[in-house]
């Protein structure tokens, strides 16, 4: 066979291969899978991103074990891309991300901005804030990735008679109109009592209470933040992402280790798909609101793959130090990584350079 011909057919067999696997990782579940180790992990070392934050910083505040850095998240039926911050940038040149949340959206923010500068070290970039919404502006591709905190996405009035939580009320939106891609969250303060409390009532209409199931009052909320995307996106011009449920780790039990009463000295995942514990309740509660929402969000459905990182946790290695126990916020490097590198994923599906 003539060399040529047997070259064209190479080349017409590679394209399908790559069409094929386009096609597959397209139809991949990007959250089915387990964690294995990989030592091309982590993505970026901590010491290169010189604005992370101390709460996140584990390294930086005297964790001394790394093999919770080195796995990489595998999904079944596919591999994930392995994340290109020039890529990312050239895909969203001129365009807005904002993260909007709690301090698990800080969390990721970060991790997103650690990735993007560490891919291009020399890139230029400035940072501002205005009231509660942060923004890191990578100047040479005019792309914006902000964060708004908002913890409960509804509002948190102070009236006469204390502070409200509003839960049939979304003012704070006006924020995020406008933003080419929108990464919502809430959830990690939906149980706080007592002094870290910040609210002394809740509001439904006209009603005021004392206090309500909080899963219940999390429904809710999240019914009030649907019925504003349904009202003030336009899905041609922004896309919509929430974050699931980032679980925190604080009882062993639940991962089937009963002596350990906390996260500290954890240094590897769960083995296998399956948390022992189950899932929180709260992931069905915003499954059954995305289910009826009527334009398209995108759930980051980062529980259960998080769920099984009993590691990754700052423990004693975070801002309150040894006097403190963070079973809930992530390490950087760390999972907000994958979380990144999954949002990368979808982005190369919906974003062509």
């Amino acid at each position: 066979m003539n060399m040529w011909v047997q070259y064209c057919i190479f080349c017409a067999m590679l394209f399908i291969g790559l069409r094929m696997n386009q096609s597959n990782a397209e139809k991949c579940d990007l959250f089915e899978g387990s964690w294995v180790p990989d030592s091309l992990y982590p993505l970026y070392n901590s010491i290169s991103c010189p604005f992370i934050e101390r709460e996140f910083n584990c390294q930086n505040n005297g964790r001394s074990d790394t093999l919770y850095l080195r796995y990489k998240w595998q999904p079944y039926a596919c591999n994930l891309s392995r994340f290109d911050g020039h890529d990312f940038l050239q895909r969203l040149k001129g365009k807005s991300i904002m993260f909007v949340g709690d301090s698990l959206s800080r969390n990721q923010w970060q991790s997103l901005t650690c990735m993007l500068y560490t891919a291009l070290p020399s890139i230029k970039y400035n940072v501002s804030r205005v009231g509660d919404v942060s923004t890191f502006t990578f100047t040479d591709f005019d792309v914006k990735v902000m964060l708004d905190r908002s913890v409960y996405l509804v509002d948190v009035v102070r009236e006469s008679n204390g502070r409200i939580l509003k839960l049939d009320s979304i003012e704070s939106g006006k924020l995020w109109k406008g933003v080419d891609m929108l990464i919502f969250n809430t959830w990690h303060w939906w149980n706080r009592r007592g002094a870290t409390q910040p609210w002394d009532y809740i509001q439904v209409g006209q009603q005021i209470y004392k206090d309500m199931d909080r899963v219940v009052a999390f429904g809710k909320a999240l019914n009030t933040w649907a019925t504003w995307v349904d009202t003030n996106i336009d899905p041609a011009k922004t896309n919509v992402f929430f974050q699931g449920i980032s679980p925190s780790h604080y009882n062993g039990s639940t991962w089937d280790e009963p002596s350990a009463k906390s996260c500290v000295g954890q240094k590897e995942p769960v083995v296998g798909s399956t948390y022992p514990g189950g899932l929180p309740s709260a992931l069905t509660v915003l499954k059954k609101v995305l289910g009826n929402i009527k334009n398209p969000v995108t759930l980051l459905d980062i529980t259960n793959l998080s769920l099984l990182r009993k590691d990754g946790h700052p423990s004693i290695y975070g801002l309150g130090g040894r006097t403190g126990m963070d079973c809930s916020h992530w390490c950087l490097a760390g999972v907000p990584d994958t979380w990144n590198q999954i949002l990368y994923s979808l982005i190369l599906q919906t974003f062509r350079s």
